[in-house]
């Protein structure tokens, strides 16, 4: 008995000998602040820029313009949040419906907008040459907080890796939707609204082909 005691124990120091410490992975709530803190950041330095008193007028001005960028706002936040819960493999796929009633209610609000006959104060309609700047800014800010939240999530391990990535190429498309107004002095239009949908869209289609795929090789 005592030579297979000594013969465990020393397997049992072999096997020990090269392992090194683990860092304990920080829980989803902290680590969505960490996220958030980047992009309150940017926010900040575009603030600084623009004329935010002329944003807020705009905003207030009509129920459709506060709601949208409220409904944009909050999809970032819900979505970064179950991006962050689903990266985790005791987590269920749910938690992607988190940001689903937001979501819509920012669809919504765009879409009221475009029905709006009447102008806001402070706002016109964006001219045809002007489109293109919309879509370039959403998925030129997109692209690095989607970098940072890919390399945040792959601290987890998730067993949705793509979900996992479409969920947070919506918090990132939101995010970069709800920075443009800082910039963006128009109003609702059909044309507009196609256009950040797309943008939407294409940021989504991103995080989930390249994303999922870098979220995927934890798993294997």
């Amino acid at each position: 008995m005592t030579i297979r005691s000594d013969s465990n124990d020393r397997l049992v120091q072999a096997l020990g000998a090269d392992l090194a410490p683990v860092r304990r992975l920080a829980p989803p709530s902290q680590r969505v602040l960490m996220w958030l803190a980047v992009l309150g950041a940017v926010a900040l330095v575009l603030a600084m820029v623009s004329d935010v008193g002329a944003m807020i007028r705009r905003l207030m001005a009509a129920p459709d313009m506060w709601l949208a960028a409220t409904g944009s706002m909050l999809t970032a936040v819900l979505a970064a949040i179950a991006a962050f819960e689903l990266s985790l493999p005791d987590r269920k796929a749910t938690w992607a419906l988190l940001p689903l009633p937001v979501l819509v209610l920012w669809i919504s609000a765009s879409g009221m907008g475009c029905l709006r006959g009447w102008s806001v104060a402070e706002a016109y309609p964006m001219p045809p040459g002007q489109t293109e700047h919309c879509l370039f800014f959403i998925l030129g800010v997109s692209l690095p907080l989607s970098l940072l939240l890919i390399v945040m999530l792959r601290r987890g391990f998730s067993l949705h890796p793509n979900l996992t990535a479409i969920v947070g190429g919506l918090a990132c498309a939101s995010a970069a939707a709800t920075l443009l107004n800082l910039i963006h002095p128009y109003d609702a239009a059909a044309t507009d609204l196609a256009i950040h949908a797309f943008a939407v869209v294409i940021a989504i289609l991103a995080n989930a082909l390249f994303g999922g795929r870098i979220l995927m090789s934890n798993t294997r």
